[in-house]
């Protein structure tokens, strides 16, 4: 296999970018100190989350017995995780202090033998590893050594690697095929790709070889869950609707590494492709990287919404079957498209090939920026592709959706995973290896790195939303290196300017190899971007005879506030001229708007008063406003549409 690219370390890459910088400014100073008081249950009108709380229980700092979900413990350790970003990126100096006394807190709540987790330390402390497919305390430990990592590299101080490591120990010498060892796995996946993260942290094999084995026993027979679920009578301990669960749904019907297609709870499933990935890729396991192959290609080939969302069902979060898109109904939970992500990232590490980043970029510019306000302070769980307000009621099939961003949630899983995603958000720019320098992201930013014996210094200026136009400014001191810069795949015949000359280049592996021939050289890059209307497969029955707009990365989505209400309604031509617009000042990031005409079709049936009566249709011309599907909902309620029907012939 080839060698492995390694994202950019954090601490050395600046986001400058006008969009996500302003979101990175966010996160320090807004996001990250609104979590933590959620997390402390002092913000004002949000329901108590109770965690540290139990932290504070767990530790004999506090009385009173345990609340919240299960997995609340998880919420914490990703605050952690995104503030030691904040850290490393330099914009989180006033978290030192809150991160130096959580460590000293989870070291006291933290059971002789390593074990950590406040549902089950003292009241449960007898039903520890005994449901596993509910339980989440593998989950919870992902986490946790994932948040003990990203401190360790933010600050250098080994404190939370301690403790994760011991965590680690415990667990290592749990699980196993070896005799009184458990042969089961988690059933919400995560500390997989958490182990192979401590393993190339610390160097020891055993963290590689657990999460080794953690994948290669999933749906091997006897089925380790369809025996835990016989010991409970098929009885749900913390979940009601796990009554009639299906190993599918844990992708535990069968081995992962012959599984073909993307099935189950949407999270789990690509949380577990990225620890297959990363195993692929640390063992040389060839046929576990075909399978990562197979499942990235049925996901983002046949279930996966324009938007780089994942999992159409509103039922059990998960995916349902091919082509199975409905845009009102959809869940295409925020981490979904984050775990999405992460898949992309590890298969472009791998191979190489820049067509993964195509969907990480769609991922980010769509739906995981939807999942927050440009506030900070609220969040979607569920992005669904169309909304009307009205219908979005509780207790009914629609109850998931909602029309606008809420402060928190009883699961809150979402909140923290993008505010630790934008916070390492320079991981997913920049990547390099021993040849040289991949751009994988077009967001303005700079990096100071070494590179084998050469110093390099990159300023990247993107005018991507703007205008189409890239301007990168290479300094090198040693050996040349080359760059490899991703060709996206909405770019028409890319031009290319190296220091005043248009010039030509190598393709490789769906980059631009550029290899400057002075120490200093400027690079312009015009990739020709124009807003096009884009359609979707036949089999996909919810979009027939309708139409999405498209402009570089960014999807666009019509809201009522410019639009009206009735979305529905809205009829569009592909031939119908579009021009760019400004967005209204209270909306950051300096995206344009989309404006074009269109026509409105209403029903003005003469039987007044009655549900049905004889057609009388009517056509209006409309002059129309398309705004970012990242970016709606940021000025109040109301309805949202994505696909718009295409006037025929």
């Amino acid at each position: 296999m080839a060698e492995r690219l390694v994202p950019v370390d954090i601490k050395k890459i600046r986001i400058t970018d006008e969009l996500f910088g302003g979101y990175a400014r966010l996160v320090s100073e807004k996001v990250i100190p609104y979590q933590w008081d959620i997390l402390n249950d002092r913000a004002e009108g949000a329901d108590p989350t109770y965690c540290m709380q139990n932290f504070r229980i767990a530790a004999g700092e506090q009385k009173g017995e345990r609340n919240g979900v299960v997995f609340e413990d998880s919420d914490l350790y990703k605050w952690i995780e995104a503030a030691s970003y904040a850290v490393a990126n330099g914009s989180g100096d006033a978290f030192r202090t809150d991160l130096e006394n959580v460590i000293a807190l989870l070291e006291k709540a933290q059971q002789e033998d390593g074990y950590l987790n406040t549902f089950f330390s003292f009241a449960n402390k007898g039903k520890r590893y005994t449901n596993l497919m509910e339980g989440h305390e593998l989950y919870c430990a992902g986490h946790l050594i994932e948040a003990a990592v990203a401190y360790t590299d933010a600050t250098g101080k080994k404190t939370l690697l301690q403790i994760a490591r011991k965590y680690a120990d415990l667990i290592c010498r749990t699980f196993g095929t070896g005799e009184g060892q458990i042969h089961g796995y988690p059933g919400h996946q995560e500390i997989e790709l958490a182990l192979v993260k401590l393993y190339r942290c610390t160097g020891e094999k055993r963290y590689l070889d657990t999460a080794t084995y953690f994948i290669a026993q999933r749906g091997k027979k006897p089925n380790y869950f369809a025996q835990e679920m016989e010991r409970r009578h098929h009885q749900p301990e913390f979940f009601p609707e796990f009554g009639d669960i299906d190993l599918e749904y844990m992708q535990a019907d069968e081995p992962p590494v012959e599984q073909t297609k993307a099935k189950g709870h949407a999270v789990r499933a690509v949380y577990m492709y990225s620890a297959m990935a990363d195993l692929a890729a640390e063992n040389e396991d060839r046929k576990l990287l075909e399978a990562c192959r197979r499942l990235w290609d049925n996901l983002t080939q046949k279930q996966m919404y324009i938007t780089g969302s994942i999992g159409s069902s509103g039922f059990l979060e998960r995916f349902t079957t091919d082509y199975d898109l409905p845009n009102t109904t959809n869940y295409s939970e925020t981490c979904a498209s984050i775990g999405l992500m992460m898949f992309g990232q590890r298969m472009c590490n791998l191979t190489h090939e820049a067509s993964y980043y195509d969907i990480v970029e769609r991922a980010l510019y769509n739906t995981v920026l939807a999942g927050i306000s440009q506030s900070g302070d609220r969040y979607f769980y569920v992005n669904p592709l169309e909304v009307v307000p009205q219908f979005c009621t509780e207790h009914t099939s629609m109850a998931h959706v909602k029309p606008v961003r809420q402060k928190w949630f009883s699961v809150a899983c979402c909140p923290p995973n993008v505010a630790r995603t934008l916070a390492s958000l320079g991981q997913y720019i920049m990547a390099e290896s021993t040849e040289g320098l991949y751009i994988q992201q077009f967001i303005s930013s700079e990096l100071e790195d070494r590179i084998g014996t050469t110093d390099i210094h990159i300023r990247m200026d993107s005018q991507l939303l703007q205008n189409g136009r890239v301007t990168i400014t290479c300094r090198q001191k040693g050996p040349g290196i080359p760059l490899y810069i991703r060709i996206p795949s909405y770019a028409v015949a890319p031009e290319l300017i190296a220091d005043g000359q248009k010039q030509t280049y190598e393709e490789q592996g769906g980059y631009m190899k550029i290899l400057p021939e002075k120490e200093i050289c400027e690079l312009k890059i015009d990739f020709h971007i124009r807003p096009r209307w884009m359609s979707a497969h036949d089999d996909v029955r919810a979009d027939t005879g309708k139409l999405a707009l498209e402009y570089g990365p960014c999807i666009y989505c019509l809201e009522e506030k410019d639009n009206g209400d009735h979305l529905s309604g809205i009829y569009v031509r592909t031939d119908t001229e579009i021009r760019k617009a400004s967005l209204p000042p209270q909306l950051m990031g300096q995206l344009p708007a989309l404006e074009y005409k269109g026509e409105r079709l209403s029903n003005r049936f003469s039987d007044e008063g009655q549900l049905y009566g004889s057609p009388r249709f009517v056509r209006q011309g409309v002059q129309l406003y398309a705004v970012p599907y990242g970016i709606w909902g940021n000025r109040g309620e109301g309805e949202m549409l994505v696909w718009q029907n295409a006037v025929i012939g």
